[in-house]
């Protein structure tokens, strides 16, 4: 690998936010890397707003089809892997504190070409996924106002998550701790009327208690193999976990803020997913709860909400998976744009994109990510189903690949011997064992998946592309001198 010369002796290049760059608006004013402004609840709640998506609130009709009641083992299990990787990742970024986070630190522990790998694939994750939910916001804004066309509504609240975004990183955070805030307090009160209605009841209603989790067929009706393959569809309901890493270069105070994000994010997120889906097969009968798709009316929220008599559960249910595909949108541009800054400034990207505002926003990469999140929820829209069909299947290979790599990174982090992380997680290096097996049990799925099979068709292919790029133009632009000085600043930071 090469290793290009310090940034100061080099000044032909476009100046990146981890030098000190000319300021974009021509002032004598330097601006120097990323605003460390984020406290430690909002650190939480960005997780939060990405993980905690529309899928809640409509159900998860699929996975139900597949394992029918025994499906809340599946988000059990599925919440054990995802704990895995939060915790791997806030052990290692409660040390690091670095920008580009979990690539930045792959790069490290593992090569160059990894953390390259990873930042790029996730690159391509958050747009997939903003995309996709700019689309949700623009069909959720039609139940209201069907007059408006769902084109106009994705420019709407695209300008509405850029301009979030463009602002401060203090006050993303404020507008993503709001959001995130409506969709926690909403899902605590349906678990709560959920809880009444399954074991007091109502006058008109008696309470069903636990009795149809084991009706019609049993607890497992198709048989526990069923239950594996649900995992790989109710896996990607904790996709958004990674942002811990990602946040934690701007963070008022990393140590503590990481340390509290990472508990308090996988215990909610579990405690939300198996509680709600819970209730609803305690409510509801499998097969009908099979049956819920992406229209609002069939939501099991709407459900509970009719029967406990609450006037209007469809019109609340839709704003809730508004705000809730709001959130998820606005917090995937803000990571899609800091990992094009990671890049940028370790010279995996154009250096111009490593440019800062004065309010420390790489303004430059929210541009280059809004443009390909407008491109893929033009896809969405479109109706090019199988363009946006390979696309979304390479997010989904991405994420996998991703979380594999977080995994193995933390391994080699351990067995580094390295000291002076904030936390710790239990069982170290066995619990990444665990979540790596898990992991691999959903790659398994491809056997009998047939969009499991589309993504490894289309996400094995774009790897090799990648690597071979590497090979041919990225390792020779490696900025050495740049990564190391990313951790200084962040072991400065501790």
């Amino acid at each position: 690998m090469n290793s290009p010369s310090h940034p100061s002796s080099r000044p032909d290049r476009a100046t990146p936010a981890t030098a000190t760059p000319a300021p974009v608006d021509g002032s004598e004013d330097s601006h120097r890397g990323l605003a460390r402004s984020l406290g430690h609840g909002q650190m939480a709640m960005i997780a939060m707003g990405s993980a905690l998506g529309t899928g809640l609130f409509l159900g998860s009709g699929e996975a139900i089809a597949l394992a029918g009641p025994a499906v809340i083992i599946t988000f059990a299990v599925g919440s054990l892997i995802a704990a895995t990787i939060a915790l791997s990742m806030g052990e290692m970024a409660s040390r690091h504190p670095v920008r580009g986070g979990f690539g930045t630190l792959a790069a490290r522990y593992l090569s160059p070409f990894w953390g390259y790998l990873s930042r790029w694939l996730y690159w391509i994750v958050t747009v997939g996924v903003t995309g996709t939910e700019l689309v949700a916001c623009a069909a959720y804004l039609s139940y209201w106002v069907p007059g408006v066309p769902i084109w106009a509504g994705i420019l709407m609240f695209a300008a509405v998550i850029i301009g979030i975004n463009l602002a401060s990183v203090g006050s993303f955070g404020t507008v993503e701790f709001a959001l995130s805030s409506v969709k926690v307090i909403a899902v605590l009160v349906f678990i709560i009327v959920g809880v009444i209605l399954v074991f007091v009841g109502l006058p008109s209603q008696p309470a069903p208690g636990l009795s149809l989790l084991t009706a019609d067929g049993g607890f497992a009706p198709m048989g526990w193999a069923p239950v594996w393959v649900a995992l790989s569809i109710v896996m990607f309901s904790f996709g958004g976990i990674e942002l811990l890493s990602i946040t934690a270069a701007e963070a008022k105070d990393p140590a503590r803020s990481i340390r509290t994000a990472a508990r308090t994010t996988v215990v909610r997120l579990a405690f939300f997913y198996v509680a709600c889906i819970g209730i609803v097969l305690c409510l509801v009968p499998w097969q009908q709860a099979a049956s819920t798709g992406e229209d609002v009316a069939t939501s099991p929220f709407v459900m509970v909400f009719d029967r406990v008599g609450i006037p209007g559960g469809a019109h609340v249910t839709n704003l809730l998976v508004l705000i809730a595909a709001l959130s998820a949108a606005n917090a995937n541009l803000y990571a899609g744009s800091r990992m094009l800054h990671s890049l940028a400034s370790d010279g995996l990207a154009p250096r111009v994109v490593a440019w800062t505002t004065r309010n420390r926003v790489p303004v430059v990469g929210i541009a280059c990510s809004s443009i390909g999140i407008v491109g893929a929820a033009g896809l969405a829209f479109s109706g090019v189903g199988g363009v946006f069909g390979y696309m979304m299947s390479l997010v989904v290979f991405s994420v996998l690949m991703v979380w594999a790599l977080i995994l193995i990174t933390f391994i080699r982090f351990r067995r580094s011997g390295i000291t002076g992380a904030t936390f710790h997680v239990p069982g170290g290096i066995g619990t990444a064992v665990v979540g790596l097996v898990g992991l691999l049990a959903i790659l398994a799925t491809v056997t009998v998946r047939p969009s499991m099979q589309v993504a490894a068709m289309v996400g094995v292919p774009v790897v090799l592309i990648a690597s071979l790029l590497y090979a041919l133009v990225a390792r020779h632009r490696i900025d050495q001198a740049d990564i190391d000085e990313a951790f200084a600043e962040a072991e400065s930071m501790r």
